[in-house]
């Protein structure tokens, strides 16, 4: 039993289990808790603690899945290049939008953590949340984060927008599919895109397109803006 516990083949399958029942899930009851990320990783979690295995255990097993994440991370290209013709007069509100975004990203969760007596080191942490993990991680070295903390922190926050985006955009009345896209990407990332692509094609294609950018902006004015913010 232990060589199939630590056997990295084990995990690999037991992720791709996890997230296709994710998916059935979702088909099936459309609810919006039933993401399958989410069902993946308390699915996973649950398996992990039960069964005392250690994460480095199950990392082993799901390194081809993290390989993957570059490639798919990649092919969200093809969804918006199908949607080009959309972009057309939308470049200015998009980009300005999106920098207003990373500066009330980055400002809110900094203020909110030292509002609630957190400290500076958290306040960095949680910083770059917005960007997508592998972004988050290299950019919470850089202004002396908590890496690791900071990409659970984003991959809760993925989770939390993919869960509750849509319905709080339809609250407000946003039913613009590309406004809803950008705003869904801008917050949530790889994961909230994954929703959106299933929710609208051009939510799905802005949703990616405001991932990529949100990253980009999010490295060039987080140097700037962790001093401003830090009280």
């Amino acid at each position: 039993m232990s060589w199939f516990l630590s056997h990295p083949l084990t995990w690999l399958v037991a992720t791709l289990l996890a997230y296709r029942l994710g998916v059935h899930l979702r088909d099936r009851t459309g609810h919006p808790v039933a993401q399958p990320v989410l069902v993946g990783v308390v699915l996973l979690a649950a398996a992990l603690m039960l069964l005392d295995v250690d994460y480095e255990t199950y990392a082993e097993g799901a390194t081809i899945v993290t390989f993957l994440l570059g490639p798919a991370t990649v092919a969200l290209a093809v969804p918006l290049h199908r949607q080009l013709g959309r972009l057309r007069g939308y470049a200015l509100p998009l980009v300005i939008g999106l920098l207003v975004g990373v500066v009330v990203s980055v400002g809110s969760a900094m203020l909110l953590v030292q509002l609630l007596g957190g400290d500076e080191l958290l306040a960095r942490t949680v910083a770059p949340k917005a960007t997508t993990a592998p972004v988050a991680i290299a950019l919470s070295r850089t202004i002396e984060g908590v890496a690791p903390l900071t990409a659970a922190i984003g991959i809760t926050a993925g989770i939390l927008g993919a869960v509750a985006a849509p319905t709080v955009l339809t609250w407000l009345r946003v039913r613009e599919h590309r406004a809803r896209g950008l705003a869904t990407g801008a917050v949530s990332h790889g994961i909230g895109t994954s929703r959106m692509l299933h929710e609208h094609p051009v939510e799905g294609a802005f949703s990616g397109l405001a991932m990529g950018l949100t990253a980009l902006a999010t490295s060039l004015l987080l140097p700037v803006l962790v001093p401003l913010f830090l009280r």
